[in-house]
C-alpha cells in the first residue's frame, strides 16, 4: 500500500503555530526542563535532560518563546510534562559543530556526542542510542544491521531516506561499526524497494565489510530479532537482547541521525515520516519538526478525504489510534495513517473461540490467546511465565482474531505493569 508514496521525494513541512515537546520521548528516565516560561530558545538548544543513563535529552526544534511548561496529552493517552514553544519563524540555530576525523575515532567521545544529541531509535522503540552502543564488555558486537525494511503498510519514509541520504547512512554505519569494533555491516531492505536496493548496492560495492541484504516482503520482517535470525542465522534467546548473539540493529533514520550528530554536532530535533492512507487527500513524505501537532500535518496534506474514521500515529499494525489530533509528533513517530469512516469497523470483542490463529501467526512463538485470558483476570504473573515480555507488539494476533479480541492492548498493559513492578522491586 505504498508503491506510489515511495516515489514521492521528502518535503519540508511548514512550521505550526505551536510546538509541543514532551519531556519524555524515550524508554527510560524522563527529562526535567532546563528552560523557563518567557525564555527565548533557538533551534537545537537543549531544553530538557535527565541524570539517568537510560535517557536522552530533548532539544527545541524551532526558535521562539517558551509560553508554557505543563502536562499535555501524548499519543499514549497520558498527559506528559511538555515544553510549549511559540515559533518566531526565524529558525535561528544554536551553535553546534561536529568532530574532526581524529575525534570521530574516539568511541567514548562519539557515545557522548550521540547522547548529547538526544538520539533514540527512530523505528518506534525510542531506546536511547548511546545505551545500545554501550554493550557489556563480555558481549562484543561483531555484526551491525541497518534496518531499512520498513515492513509496515502505507509508510515510506525509510525508503525515501535510503534514496536521498544513502551516503549519510553508510557513514553512520561506519561510525557505529567503529564505536563497537564490529567486523561486518549489513543494510537490510525488502525487495519491494528495488530502486533503493540498486542505489545502495552501487554505493557499498567498494566497501569490503558491508553488504546490502535484499529480503522478501513479509510482516514483521523489520523486527530486530527476526532480522538477526534471517540475516545471521542466530536466534536471540527468550528474554534476551541482540548483544547476546553479538549483533546490533539500528533503524535507517537513527543511522542518519548518528552521522549528523558526529559530523555536524546536530541534535535530533526533526525526523522524516509519512502522512498517508486512503483517508488523506494527498499522501506525503515529510521532514517534520519534533513537537508538530498531528492536525497541522493533516492540513499540510490537504486535509481529510471524506469523513475520517481513524487516525493512527505510527504504522497501522503497531501504531496508536488517536482521539485528539493536537497530539505532537515525537522522536519515535514513523508516520500518520488516516482511514476513512467506511474502512473502519466498531470493535466488538468477544470471548476467545480457541481457533489458534493468533498462535499460528505469532513471530516469536508465544500464545497470545492464553496470555490475553490471563491478563483479563489479573493473572499478570501467569502472563509473565508465558513469556509475555517476548512479545514484539507487531499486532498480528489482533489483526487475525475473528473474535476481535484486543490482544495487543492487553499485552501492552501487562508489560507496562511488569516493568513497573520490576522497578519497584529494584528500588
Amino acid at each position: 500500500m505504498k508503491k506510489e508514496l515511495g516515489k514521492k521525494p521528502i518535503e519540508e513541512a511548514s512550521l505550526p503555530d505551536e510546538i509541543v515537546i514532551p519531556l519524555s520521548q524515550n524508554l527510560g528516565s524522563p527529562c526535567k526542563p532546563l528552560v523557563e516560561i518567557k525564555q527565548r530558545v533557538l533551534v537545537g538548544q537543549k531544553i530538557g535532560d535527565s541524570d539517568g543513563f537510560v535517557s536522552a535529552p530533548v532539544h527545541s526544534s524551532v526558535s521562539g518563546e517558551v509560553v508554557a511548561i505543563e502536562p499535555r496529552l501524548s499519543f499514549s493517552g497520558d498527559k506528559v510534562l511538555s515544553v510549549i514553544i511559540a515559533p518566531d519563524g526565524n529558525q535561528e540555530t544554536s551553535s553546534f559543530s561536529g568532530f574532526s576525523e581524529s575525534e570521530a575515532k574516539d568511541a567514548d567521545k562519539v557515545r557522548v556526542a550521540i547522547r548529547e544529541a538526544g538520539i533514540v531509535g527512530l523505528g518506534g522503540a525510542a531506546f536511547p542510542s548511546h545505551v545500545k552502543l554501550s554493550p557489556p564488555k563480555d558481549k562484543p558486537i561483531t555484526d551491525v544491521i541497518v534496518n531499512g525494511c520498513e515492513c509496515e503498510p502505507y509508510i515510506a519514509g525509510d525508503h525515501r531516506n535510503i534514496l536521498e541520504n544513502a551516503e549519510i547512512i553508510i557513514d553512520g554505519l561506519k561510525i557505529i561499526m567503529r564505536v563497537l569494533g564490529a567486523e561486518r555491516g549489513y543494510i537490510a531492505i525488502e525487495t519491494n524497494k528495488i530502486d533503493a536496493i540498486h542505489h545502495m548496492n552501487n554505493l557499498v560495492s567498494s566497501e569490503g565489510n558491508m553488504r546490502v541484504v535484499p529480503l522478501s516482503v513479509k510482516y514483521p520482517q523489520g523486527a530486530e530479532k527476526q532480522l538477526i535470525q534471517v540475516i545471521l542465522d542466530k536466534e536471540v534467546p527468550s528474554g534476551g537482547i541482540p548483544c547476546e548473539v553479538s549483533a546490533l540493529v539500528h533503524n535507517v533514520g537513527t543511522t542518519i541521525a548518528i552521522s549528523k550528530a558526529v559530523r555536524e554536532g546536530k541534535p535530533l530535533f526533526e525526523r522524516v515520516l509519512s502522512v498517508a492512507g486512503p483517508g488523506i487527500k494527498e499522501s506525503k513524505n515529510l521532514k517534520v519538526k519534533i513537537g508538530t501537532p498531528v492536525n497541522h500535518l493533516i492540513e499540510e496534506c490537504g486535509g481529510f478525504k471524506g469523513e475520517p474514521g481513524k487516525v493512527i500515529l505510527g504504522g497501522p499494525m503497531t501504531g496508536f489510534a488517536l482521539f485528539d489530533l493536537s497530539v505532537p509528533i515525537v522522536k519515535g513517530t514513523s508516520g500518520v495513517v488516516v482511514f476513512p469512516r467506511e474502512m473502519t469497523i466498531a470493535s466488538n470483542p468477544r470471548a476467545c473461540i480457541r481457533c489458534g490463529r493468533c498462535v499460528q501467526v505469532c513471530p516469536v512463538r508465544i500464545m497470545p490467546n492464553f496470555i490475553g485470558q490471563y491478563i483479563e483476570v489479573g493473572m499478570i504473573d501467569r502472563a509473565e511465565d508465558a513469556d509475555v515480555m517476548d512479545c514484539i507488539e507487531c499486532g498480528l494476533c489482533g489483526y487475525v482474531c475473528p473474535a476481535q479480541r484486543p490482544l495487543i492492548q492487553l499485552i501492552r498493559h501487562a508489560k507496562a505493569k511488569i516493568i513497573a513492578d520490576r522497578k519497584k522491586g529494584g528500588s
